[in-house]
């Protein structure tokens, strides 16, 4: 006769095999695995206390200029130098970082909510919802990006904006022209859940519109969203930085690391004062490297396909 402590056991070890993970527990436990994404993650993580946290640590202000110490080579006083002001650059660096990755991080939240909003909306109603979404999205498709970017930054110099207020269109430019591949991404997405027996449960409940979409459908667009938003962080940075080296960004006094690099606009500053313009380009360089690493290991994580790997 079996003993009672055997049976125990035994259920308990079916019930190990017939419980399992939570699919974002999965995912965290992959992209736990992925050594790069950890290290872009880490990266990242150093990237924004430097920015956000460092200048307070700072003995010098923004606009503080000394001019017999301009054009300094790195020293104990200045770990990174100083421009032809006299400014310390190490703490222009970390402002100008506090934009660049604000910038980046907005004007990505703006074409998420846009693009995923639209998405959802044609592929829920198809028809002529989808029609007029995907045609407008055809016509920002055609749009040259750069040229009204510079167009648009040529507007703002000669309307003589702020510059603190330049940052603010900047975001909400980036995002209003970056919306379309999300959109088109979670449209499609939307056109095969839409056709799953959860969403045939829905019609018998009766649900609004509204509940179908944001409670059933867009939840199960999440692992899309993120890794397109992750990667859509270092397009903006690189495009906020683009246009700030061109002049038609973040303008100065207020620091961004496009500018900062337009600051080495000559020869001589180039070949002789490195100091100028390598602290900024390198810190666009390993942010948006560590943005693309986190981004892979997130599309890698949350890809039911990459399972098997």
């Amino acid at each position: 006769m079996e003993q009672p402590e055997n049976r125990t056991e035994q259920l308990q070890e079916q019930l190990k095999i017939v419980k399992t993970e939570s699919p974002w527990k999965i995912a965290v436990r992959r992209f736990a695995k992925n050594r790069l994404a950890l290290i872009g993650l880490v990266i990242l993580v150093i990237m924004f206390l430097i920015c956000f946290v460092g200048p307070f640590f700072s003995q010098y202000t923004l606009n503080e200029t000394d001019v017999k110490n301009r054009n300094s080579a790195p020293s104990s006083l200045h770990w990174l130098g100083t421009d032809k002001l006299g400014r310390d650059i190490m703490l222009r660096v970390m402002l100008a970082g506090r934009i660049s990755l604000t910038v980046g991080l907005v004007a990505t939240a703006i074409s998420v909510v846009i693009g995923a909003t639209l998405g959802a909306v044609a592929g829920f109603y198809r028809r002529y919802a989808d029609t007029i979404i995907m045609r407008i999205a055809d016509v920002f498709l055609a749009l040259p990006t750069l040229p009204i970017l510079i167009t648009l930054g040529a507007i703002l110099s000669d309307l003589k904006v702020a510059p603190e207020k330049r940052i603010y269109f900047l975001m909400l430019i980036i995002g209003i022209l970056g919306w379309v591949g999300l959109a088109r991404l979670v449209r499609s997405q939307i056109l095969t859940l839409r056709e799953q027996e959860f969403m045939q449960a829905t019609e018998a409940l009766g649900l609004r519109d509204n509940r179908k979409i944001f409670r059933h459908l867009m939840p199960n667009t999440i692992p899309i969203i993120i890794v397109s938003a992750t990667l859509g962080v270092a397009g903006a940075i690189l495009t906020e930085s683009a246009l700030s080296f061109l002049g038609l960004g973040v303008v100065p006094p207020t620091p961004s690391w496009g500018n900062m690099i337009n600051a080495a606009n000559n020869l001589i500053d180039f070949r002789k004062r490195p100091w100028i313009w390598i602290p900024p380009g390198m810190c666009i360089l390993i942010t948006v490297t560590a943005i693309n690493l986190i981004g892979d290991g997130l599309r890698d994580a949350l890809d039911p396909k990459m399972k098997n790997r």
